[in-house]
């Protein structure tokens, strides 16, 4: 187990380890598609991270980037196939992150929201925008800064 999460409950825990999952789809289908740029991209990002993450974060990324297709492919089965609702639905559950941040250590907790925007300009520049390149959409530009997440350093 993570050291930062002696703290949290299996629930938590299980939340953050979803939470990069979710920010994907999220992003991924705030068009109300979700294309397989996209779904590459997210994993591409979880294997990135598994390398290039701050040193606290990188035991984190090596436990969430294995199997992250399968997780992510069964993730999206999950939730609803309606953009709006599944927007509602990610939202409320990646709004939970504030009481989880909360029992973590502050600076873990501000890297991890940090990576968890990281990965939503990210997806959100990979399909959008003039030929797909470095553009975020209008849908996806609504979301990409995670409103529903409150920032740790405010606390």
């Amino acid at each position: 187990m993570i050291k930062e999460f002696e703290k949290l409950t299996s629930a938590e825990i299980e939340l953050m380890h979803k939470a990069p999952v979710l920010v994907s789809i999220l992003i991924a289908g705030a068009d109300g598609k979700i294309d397989n740029k996209e779904v590459n991209r997210a994993i591409s990002l979880a294997e990135a991270k598994q390398k290039q993450s701050r040193s606290s974060l990188m035991t984190f990324y090596t436990e969430v980037g294995t199997d992250f297709e399968d997780k992510i492919r069964i993730v999206i089965q999950s939730l609803p196939s309606k953009v709006d609702k599944r927007t509602i639905e990610i939202s409320t559950t990646l709004s939970q992150l504030e009481s989880i941040f909360k029992k973590l250590d502050k600076q873990f907790a501000k890297e991890f929201y940090t990576s968890l925007r990281e990965i939503a300009t990210e997806i959100a520049e990979s399909s959008g925008g003039l030929l797909g390149m470095k553009t975020i959409g209008d849908e996806e530009a609504l979301l990409v800064n995670l409103p529903m997440i409150k920032d740790p350093a405010t606390f």
